[in-house]
Order: structure tokens, then sequence, then C-alpha cells
């Protein structure tokens, strides 16, 4: 994958040199303490969905026809909170370090899910129980919107040269695994508790859980090697460097690559909401009468996805990003309208199963690269800021109101016009990955390679 304007125009790629043991023993430290953090973060992410019907009434009127739009529209606007939480922990993490970074934001979700779990319901405190989930959920938004771009940017930069794609990878396989994960807690209660205990405490006892793994996961998160050196951390703190993490430098200098990560989300951060959010919402409800087959099928579904992304990097590794990416843009588009048509009204598992499983094929053209690509475009002082505003803020145009968008679309009778937007959103991305990005071409992770890690220094996890 070519970098933007700060690559080597028409540079082909060097061929990497084989990374000695010790740095892939390395790589695979890092990489399992980074992307632990990530599925503890994300599984507070995604339990809020799959549990969504659930407590719905704790917070509003039962009566009230509107009640899940609301719950969804939480969902949707906790990432308006993403771009200012990628602001500022990119700024964070380009000037404080990655591990900083990424310790800092497990800390607020596992706070945020602590209070939801312990929330009183609408019968006790009103409306006021409400707005206690609205202000956690913002802030865990805001803590979601950091997460992205600090650990999307410290596993590229833990990952060996030749195999970045693989390692990388493992941000949407700790990404998907907190949806499994979600899942696997709503199939154990379904087990253990009939469904009016589900709603009456089992949905705390999610949140819970998720409070309590975020807390293990500061500790493992503060041991990490830090991928920024010595001497860059220093700079910042001695006031020589004033560019990292600087607004000013991101939009003045590097524009263009902040302009290409948002193209190059945008499609694919729809797709992914739609797919993996929308589509086990339309199984769940195809199957309400039929106990636990929608959750199995879910999580069936969802394993299967997570499996799929490091082969994806591999791949990837081999012939390069964009043919990934010219994959999911063309099979999203054409794929869309046979998914959301025909997955409401499959009755058969194995049809459902097909159905979304051959949607997941397609999506891991994007998710399995889509941290790499975007690592790649900047350089190492601005990375963390330029990945995660690039990708927060087309994820918070475009993927988190997906879910919304759908359920006032399906209320309203408008399926198809939803059908039509996120086709369209995927097809300008598409355009993007075929004309404007370049294949197998030097990077500037390629020319910083080498720069070595640092191993933890008290002062660094202040």
């Amino acid at each position: 994958m070519a970098n933007e304007a700060t690559s080597t125009a028409g540079s082909s790629r060097p061929t990497p040199p084989v990374s000695s043991p010790a740095a892939t023993r390395r790589a695979v430290y890092n990489t399992l303490r980074g992307s632990s953090g990530n599925l503890v973060e994300w599984y507070d992410v995604y339990v809020y969905t799959v549990f969504a019907t659930y407590f719905e009434n704790q917070f509003f009127d039962s009566a009230d026809k509107n009640s899940t739009i609301y719950v969804y529209g939480i969902f949707a606007v906790t990432f308006l909170m993403r771009p200012v939480g990628s602001w500022f922990f990119g700024r964070y993490a380009d000037r404080r370090g990655r591990r900083a970074a990424l310790t800092f934001s497990v800390s607020l979700m596992a706070a945020c899910s602590m209070v939801i779990a312990f929330t009183p319901g609408r019968e006790s405190i009103g409306v006021w129980a409400a707005v206690i989930l609205i202000l956690c959920r913002l802030v865990q938004g805001f803590a979601t919107g950091g997460e992205y771009g600090a650990s999307a940017t410290y596993m590229s930069e833990a990952a060996t040269r030749e195999r970045r794609g693989f390692f990388s990878s493992f941000q949407y396989v700790t990404l998907i695994g907190g949806h499994v994960l979600a899942q696997v807690t709503l199939l154990l209660m379904q087990v253990f508790f009939e469904r009016e205990q589900i709603e009456d405490f089992g949905w705390r006892i999610a949140f819970f859980i998720g409070g309590v793994a975020a807390v293990v996961v500061f500790w493992l998160r503060r041991s990490m090697d830090e991928s920024l050196t010595k001497d860059q951390l220093e700079a910042v703190r001695s006031g020589a460097d004033q560019s990292s993490g600087s607004m000013r430098e991101l939009v003045t200098k590097h524009w263009r690559a902040l302009l290409i990560c948002f193209m190059v989300t945008a499609g694919g951060t729809i797709a992914f909401y739609t797919y993996s959010v929308n589509a086990p919402s339309m199984i769940k409800a195809a199957y309400e009468d039929r106990g636990m087959t929608g959750t199995w099928i879910n999580l069936f579904g969802l394993v299967f996805l997570m499996l799929l992304q490091p082969i994806g990097g591999l791949i990837s590794d081999k012939v390069g990003r964009k043919p990934l990416l010219v994959f999911f843009g063309v099979g999203g588009v054409l794929y869309t309208y046979v998914l959301i048509t025909y997955l409401p009204s499959a009755t058969s598992v194995v049809q459902s199963l097909a159905l979304v499983c051959v949607g997941y094929v397609i999506l891991t053209g994007y998710t399995s690269i889509n941290a790499i690509v975007k690592a790649e475009l900047f350089p190492s002082h601005i990375r963390a800021l330029g990945v995660g505003l690039g990708y927060a803020l087309a994820n918070s145009a475009f993927g988190g109101t997906a879910p919304l968008i759908y359920q006032a679309a399906k209320n309203g009778g408008h399926v198809g016009w939803f059908i039509l937007y996120v086709t369209i959103v995927i097809a300008i991305s598409l355009l993007v990955y075929i004309f404007v990005l370049r294949n197998k071409t030097e990077t500037v992770l390629d020319r910083e390679q080498g720069r070595a890690f640092e191993r933890p220094v008290a002062s660094y996890s202040k």
C-alpha cells in the first residue's frame, strides 16, 4: 500500500529482511498486550447493542413504541464523541507515548461500564436513568475514539516488517472478538436465566464483567513496550518537538493523508456496522420465537469473521493491501442488496448462516488490513492523531449511524433507501481504492523500521 504525498512516488517496496526470532517474539508479546485491551474495550462497546432489547425498558417507557429507536439513538450519539476522543488521545499518544494513551482509555471504559451496571432503573430515579446512560456512553465513545487510533498505530509499529498485515490484523480480531464475547455472555445467560431475569438483572452482570475485565487489562498495558523512543518522548517534554500530535501539523502538512484515511474508512465502516450489527439484529428478530437459534447463528458467524482476519492480513503481506480493498469494494457494492433483502426473511439456519458468512468474507477485505493501511499513511510523530481522527470522523458519519438509520428506514418502510445509501458510500470508497491507492510501494513505516521498542519506564506510564 502506498503512502500518500509523504511516500516516495513510484518507488517499489524493497524485499523485507527476515526478522530475527527475538524480534518476532517481541512483536507477538506486544501485539498480545496491545490487543487484549482492544478486546475488552470493544466488548464494552458491543455489550450495549447485544443487550439493548433487554435493558431498554429499564431506561425508557415500555409503552413508547420508539423506545428501541431511542436506545440505538444513544448508540449513534456516542459516535459524535469519537472524533473528540481521537483528537485527545491521538495527541496524547503522539506526545506521551502509545502505552500511556492505551492505558488511560481502557480506564475510562472500565469506570463507565461499572456505572451503567449499577445505575438504578427509570422506576427508581425517573429520567435520570436515561441521562446517566447517555453520559456514560458519551464518555465511552470518547475513550473508544482514542482506542482505535492508538491501538492501530501501536500494533502496526509493533509488527515485524514482513508480517505487518498479519500482526496488525489482530486489531480487528480483538475488535470482533469483543462482539463475540458479548454474544457468548448473552448465550450463557439465555441458558441459565429466563428472559425476564435477563431484563431484570442479567444485563447488569454483562456490563459489570466488562468493567472488571478492563481493570485487569489496565495492569497488562502498563507493562507493554513503548513504540516511541526515549529521544522522541524527551524532545516533546523539553519543548524541542512542537509538531508531534499537532493538529496544525496534521491539517497543513498531512491533509491529503487525512482525507485518504477518511475516504478509505467511509465505505468500510458503514459495511462493517451494516453487516456485523444490523445483520445479527435481523437474525435475532427472525428467530425470536425459536429459542437460542438466532444467538447461535450470530455467534458462529462472528467467530468465522474473527478467524478470517489473520488470513486476510497474511494475504496482504503477499499481494499488497490494495487488491483486498478492491475485493471488498466490489463485493460490498454487489452484495449489500442481497444481504439486507433476503436475510430478514430467511427461515433456514443454513440459509441465514450462508448469507452472513458470504458478507463476512467480503468484509474481511477491509477489516483485516484497515489498521495497517491507515498507519502507513502517516509518519510516527503524527500517526496516532491522523489515523484516529480520520477513522473517527468517517466512523461517526457513516458507521455508528447505520443501526439507527436502518431501524428508522425499516419502521418507515423504506429499507430500499438504506440499501442504496450503503451501496453508494461503499462505491465512493471503491473509487479511492482503485484510483488513489498504490500497491506495494515503500511507506513511512518501511523507512522508520529499526526504531527500537523501549521497555516500560515508570515516568512514561503516569
